[in-house]
């Protein structure tokens, strides 16, 4: 085994891990993957718990006592997946520590059914944020254009946020204005800025998985030629994006105050295609001062047979811009498919917040206990 995991982040990747369960907790595989794999930070969503809370039996203690308590559904998943959050946290102390807070982050998500009502997100973020308790934790918020105010409300009061759902280079640059409104506010309200961190979560292989689609429809060669080339040119058009504001007077100003950048993470890593290398969406995303959050299959098959040259962003945007203007013009609406991709995100996690739901209501009845 080479250690590419290594590489990778000697060169400014910061190596998270998409993926967490009670049993990962209890068993040491986090810590292990900390240890030995280079992991410095965890992210969750709805559908991760869903599969972690309906798989095995590491949750029954738990969802006994609650069931005992006749706790409604919704408190019952917001204890059980606060817990995990919280135990991934303290494993993860020592990173942030030793990283100064950039890293040993664990991210939660507020309820995706709150995606479009800006003030309950925030309120939900502020509860989350409560509820944890740990300086480790991020709030994830989707960069819906109502998740867009919030990101600022949230910043402003002090809450380290990830912004995730981001699919389009025009709602990334409204995520970062959003962020940098965040700190304004905090910094007016005398709050410490160096102490807020975030991350904002551009998804990657699902733009293929879109585009590619519809170039199979269109069928030509000029099209069958672009394809597996939309996601990483949208990508690193959007570090582009991120090189231009976080090196803009109005970002020097808060630099000044102790403010922390908000680092472009690599989201929906995982190849869907596999006519792709496994770890595309790793090697051809290398750049200083970012976070790739991996699944568990692609860190390993990256710690295997991963090939890291160094930045592999630099240099790129012009080319980048080409293939985009290329699938343009073969008719494909990038608009049309970001703002689809957004709306997909929302409901698929929505949908996996009802089976979370489901599932739960249906533990807590089979393990509460028996009339006397």
């Amino acid at each position: 085994m080479t250690d590419a995991l290594k590489r990778l982040s000697d060169e400014g990747v910061a190596i998270w891990l998409d993926d967490l369960s009670r049993k990962r907790i209890t068993s040491g595989n986090l810590a292990e993957l900390i240890d030995q794999q280079h992991v410095v930070g965890v992210t969750t969503n709805p559908s991760i718990f869903q599969k972690a809370i309906s798989q095995g039996d590491g949750y029954d203690q738990q969802l006994s006592d609650l069931a005992a308590r006749e706790v409604t559904v919704e408190e019952a998943i917001r204890m059980i997946t606060t817990a995990d959050v919280r135990d991934a946290a303290d494993i993860l102390r020592p990173v942030f520590d030793a990283t100064g807070g950039q890293d040993g982050r664990v991210s939660i998500e507020v309820d995706p059914r709150l995606a479009h009502n800006t003030k309950a997100t925030t309120a939900e973020a502020r509860q989350l944020a409560w509820l944890v308790d740990r300086p480790n934790t991020l709030i994830k918020i989707p960069a819906t254009e109502a998740g867009i105010p919030a990101i600022a409300e949230t910043i402003g009061l002090g809450i380290s946020v990830n912004v995730t759902l981001i699919f389009s280079l025009e709602r990334y640059r409204k995520v970062m204005d959003a962020y940098l409104t965040g700190l304004e506010k905090a910094k007016a309200a005398g709050l410490d800025l160096s102490e807020i961190h975030s991350v904002a979560s551009f998804f990657v292989s699902r733009v293929d998985t879109e585009i590619d689609k519809r170039l199979d429809g269109i069928g030509t060669d000029e099209a069958k030629a672009l394809k597996g080339k939309a996601a990483l040119a949208n990508a690193r058009l959007a570090y582009q994006a991120y090189e231009e504001v976080f090196s803009s007077d109005r970002w020097a100003a808060l630099d000044r105050a102790g403010a922390n950048k908000q680092r472009p993470l690599w989201a929906s890593t995982g190849v869907k295609d596999p006519a792709y290398k496994d770890t595309l969406y790793v090697e051809d995303l290398v750049a200083p001062g970012t976070v790739n959050t991996m699944p568990e299959a692609t860190l390993e098959a990256t710690a295997d047979h991963g090939n890291i040259t160094g930045n592999t962003i630099a240099g790129t945007y012009e080319q980048a811009r080409a293939e985009l203007d290329a699938v343009e013009k073969l008719g494909i609406s990038y608009d049309d498919v970001v703002q689809l991709l957004e709306n997909e995100g929302v409901d698929k996690f929505e949908a996996s917040w009802n089976d979370l739901l489901k599932s739960t209501e249906a533990e807590l009845k089979r393990l509460a206990p028996s009339e006397a």
